[in-house]
């Protein structure tokens, strides 16, 4: 567990044993909910895994709050036209107790077209189509639709 400040006076225990999975947790509960933002403690993983989001669109945007030890991202939230949220669901597939890694070879389309496979590859994280593109295999970090 990890104690931090993300407002003055106001300090959040968060579990900080996997970060991918918090983020996009985090992300997904806060559409479900309606809420516009949600705010995740910041590392550089996440901040490539968010920059992916915003490019493919499943995020409007991000920000980087605070320094040092209690720096966040404040995520903005997409919503479709009819109000729902961009991301409907999340899977996690590789684990901390299971990695799981692809050839490219081996990447299929998430839901048809309709998802997003979220690989770490040596070129750094992108996206499943983009992994078959270039021909790069890597850790499957999730997948989103």
């Amino acid at each position: 567990m990890l104690l931090y400040l993300s407002d003055p006076g106001k300090y959040h225990l968060r579990n900080m044993n996997d970060k991918i999975s918090e983020l996009i947790i985090s992300i997904k509960n806060a559409g479900m909910a309606g809420n516009k933002t949600t705010e995740v403690p910041a590392s550089k993983l996440k901040k490539s895994v968010l920059m992916l989001l915003k490019k493919e669109g499943y995020i409007t945007d991000f920000e980087e709050k605070g320094k040092d030890v209690t720096k966040a991202f404040v995520i903005t939230i997409a919503y479709k036209k009819d109000g729902t949220p961009k991301i409907s669901d999340v899977k996690r597939v590789s684990k901390l107790s299971r990695r799981s890694y692809v050839g490219y070879r081996d990447l299929r389309p998430v839901k048809y077209g309709h998802g997003l496979a979220v690989l770490s590859t040596p070129l750094g994280v992108i996206s499943g189509s983009e992994a078959r593109a270039k021909k790069v295999g890597g850790e499957v970090l999730f997948t989103i639709w």
